[in-house]
């Protein structure tokens, strides 16, 4: 029995389709891989940039700890001159509760812990995620870009949770360096009106 040109014809027509829905949609999983890589590019670029932001935060903190040190110094030094000159009619008050403030008090490593970050189940992917309609490499790529999408997505997921508790890190770190900052500026000014009565006194 002759075969019907009209069904070789619907035949062709329907595999020319095949064809360019696979052309489609394997440019589709290639556009998404390429964007999700860049994605995950800019996360990683943003954790190093969190990364330095957190060392020179440290460095601040470290700057705080060192001008109280020697605001102490200085405050004792003052002390000792005092009573060196004999200045008894300077009011001898008691110096502030400057060791006492509580963001001096810090234990541990001197880090600031918000929140501990969770650790995420990886995404399971299923295998075999697009239906096959040529079976082809080209379904093969497919397959494979799906993956390499899922798997950067749990990897930014991830990221994602670790990028947030750094930012809660340094929120409270920024916090006690402004207590430091404030308790160093109140103790600076003790002691400059301190040095200004030994002077006025002699």
């Amino acid at each position: 029995m002759a075969m019907d040109p009209s069904d070789g014809e619907t035949r062709s027509h329907l595999q020319l389709q095949a064809d360019r829905v696979t052309i489609e949609s394997l440019e589709s999983t290639r556009r998404s891989v390429a964007m999700c890589e860049e994605s995950w590019d800019a996360g990683a670029k943003t954790q190093v940039a969190l990364q330095r932001q957190g060392d020179q935060l440290d460095g601040v903190e470290q700057a705080m700890m060192q001008i109280r040190v020697e605001v102490r110094e200085a405050s004792g030094n003052l002390a000792k001159m005092r009573r060196c000159c004999c200045l008894c009619t300077l009011p001898c008050r008691r110096a502030s509760r400057f060791e006492e403030v509580a963001v001096w008090n810090r234990g541990g490593n001197g880090k600031v812990v918000g929140r501990q970050p969770k650790r995420l189940a990886p995404l399971e992917v299923a295998s075999d995620c697009i239906p096959r309609l040529t079976d082809d490499a080209r379904e093969d790529e497919m397959e494979a870009n799906v993956q390499r999408i899922a798997q950067i997505i749990g990897n930014m997921r991830a990221m994602a949770i670790d990028i947030g508790y750094e930012v809660e890190a340094q929120k409270a770190q920024v916090a006690v360096i402004a207590g430091m900052a404030a308790s160093n500026e109140i103790h600076i000014k003790e002691v400059n009106n301190l040095a200004g009565k030994i002077l006025k006194s002699q």
